[in-house]
C-alpha cells in the first residue's frame, strides 16, 4: 500500500514569504517522512545529534523519542497516516492541522481517527522544538488516549 503524499503547493498561502515557504516545507517534509512514509532510519539520520525539544509529555525528548513512539505505533497500525488539512506560518513557528488515521479505509472519514495540531519552532533552517494537541475523534481513539496517556517522558513542560 502506498503512503499518502502531502501536497504543499495546495496548502501554501499567497502571502507567505520565501522564508515562510521554507519553514512550512520543513514541517511538511518531517510529517511526510515520519507519519506517512514511516522512514524512521532517514529521520534518525537527518536529526541525529541535533536539538529537538519535545513538549508532548508522553514522548521522550529528542528525535529518538519521536521515532520510538511513532515506530511503536506503526507496529500495531502499519497504515497510520497524516492528512494535513491546513498549514500556518508565523515567523519561526509552523503549525499543521491534520487528520491522523490508523487505517487506510478511514482516510477522509472525519468520524474516525485523531484531530491533531502540531506546532514547531524553526531555528537556522531546522525544526528544533515541537508541541501538539491531540483530540480523539472516534470512541476507540478517545479510549486509546485515556489508556496510553499519563506517563511523563520529558521534563520540558507543555508550554
Amino acid at each position: 500500500m502506498s503512503s499518502p503524499k502531502i501536497n504543499l503547493e495546495a496548502l501554501e498561502k499567497s502571502h507567505w514569504s520565501s522564508t515562510d515557504k521554507r519553514n512550512a516545507a520543513l514541517a511538511i517534509e518531517f510529517v511526510q517522512l515520519m507519519m506517512n512514509d514511516h522512514n524512521f532510519d532517514e529521520m534518525t539520520r537527518r536529526y541525529a545529534g541535533q536539538p529537538y525539544e519535545q513538549h508532548n509529555r508522553n514522548i521522550a525528548n529528542g528525535i529518538e523519542g519521536v521515532v520510538k513512539t511513532v515506530s511503536n505505533l506503526v507496529k500495531n497500525a502499519p497504515e497510520f497516516s497524516y492528512d494535513v488539512k491546513h498549514v500556518y506560518v508565523d515567523g519561526d513557528s509552523v503549525i499543521l492541522h491534520s487528520h491522523a488515521t490508523l487505517k487506510a479505509k478511514h482516510r477522509g472519514d472525519d468520524t474516525q481517527g485523531l484531530n491533531i495540531i502540531d506546532t514547531w519552532r524553526v531555528s537556522d533552517g531546522r525544526l528544533v522544538e515541537h508541541w501538539d494537541a491531540v483530540q480523539g475523534i472516534s470512541f476507540s481513539m478517545r479510549l486509546y488516549a485515556l489508556m496510553t496517556g499519563g506517563q511523563v517522558r520529558n521534563g520540558n513542560g507543555v508550554f
